[in-house]
């Protein structure tokens, strides 16, 4: 009897535990997402974005500063070595010391006379051509063709062709060849057909002793007697013309040219034609 009297309240018990899970619901774990959840999430992601933004902006802009840097220091240095590359190619000769002081009027010992028309070299360019002396022309002129302009480390540069008749007397090699020269500045042309622009080069000369770099403006002078015409800017200082004469220096030599010696021949001398820059 008291075995039957133990076991009741157990038995209830258990009973009782069955039934408040029987209709005990379910916990609901679904996450709803509210409004303002969401506009909270939305000014989280808009915050990263912009920070991603800001982050990237300031990258770019550092790299853009250092290739500034960069680009500033190869064209410093391609100056260099344009001026280097000058100085190597003068090493071993012996160039006429050209005076710049002012000289007493009547004093022409310093100055080297030079005839109306007198041979010119390049030796840079491998060729020897054919100048005329020109005291009314303020730059000196090449006669080129196929110019075209480009840039280089920075800096504008330029490439050409000589422009030469058939029997214009020249080093045959270069007669197709590319030069290349940097751009030193620009000049006005005025002209009776108008007014242009040309590039001007500079380039190493010589003239019977006379050894310097020449500014040349570039145009096409193939209708022209000589393809190069000698200015003012080159006599300055340094050279006299004696009109009645021509030719007064030898012509001077390259490999592949002909010899000073059979330079009489091409001396024929065309000052009947008028010529213009």
């Amino acid at each position: 009897m008291r075995t039957r009297s133990f076991l009741l309240p157990i038995f209830c018990a258990g009973l009782l535990a069955m039934a408040g899970c029987a209709v005990q619901p379910a916990p609901d774990t679904s996450d709803d997402l509210t409004a303002s959840a969401f506009d909270a999430r939305m000014e989280r992601l808009e915050s990263n974005l912009a920070l991603r933004c800001t982050t990237q902006t300031e990258l770019l802009r550092v790299q853009a500063e250092r290739a500034q840097r960069i680009g500033s220091d190869v064209r410093d240095n391609g100056r260099l070595l344009r001026r280097l590359r000058a100085d190597v190619e003068n090493i071993g000769q012996e160039p006429r010391v050209v005076t710049t002081c002012p000289i007493e009027r009547g004093d022409t010992g310093s100055k080297e006379m030079l005839g109306r028309n007198e041979w010119v070299g390049f030796p840079t360019v491998g060729t020897y051509l054919k100048a005329r002396i020109d005291s009314g022309a303020n730059t000196s002129s090449l006669s080129a063709r196929e110019i075209t302009e480009f840039e280089r480390d920075g800096d504008d540069w330029i490439r050409f062709k000589l422009s030469l008749e058939d029997d214009e007397p020249v080093v045959d090699a270069m007669r197709d060849e590319w030069i290349e020269a940097p751009v030193t500045r620009r000049v006005k042309i005025i002209q009776a057909s108008g007014t242009e622009s040309r590039p001007v080069i500079s380039l190493l000369m010589t003239l019977g002793p006379l050894k310097q770099r020449v500014e040349f403006t570039l145009n096409d002078r193939s209708h022209l007697s000589y393809p190069v015409l000698l200015g003012r800017r080159f006599l300055m200082d340094i050279a006299l013309i004696d009109v009645s004469q021509s030719y007064i220096h030898p012509r001077p030599e390259y490999p592949g040219g002909a010899s000073a010696a059979e330079a009489e021949k091409d001396q024929q001398d065309n000052d009947s034609e008028e010529e213009d820059l």
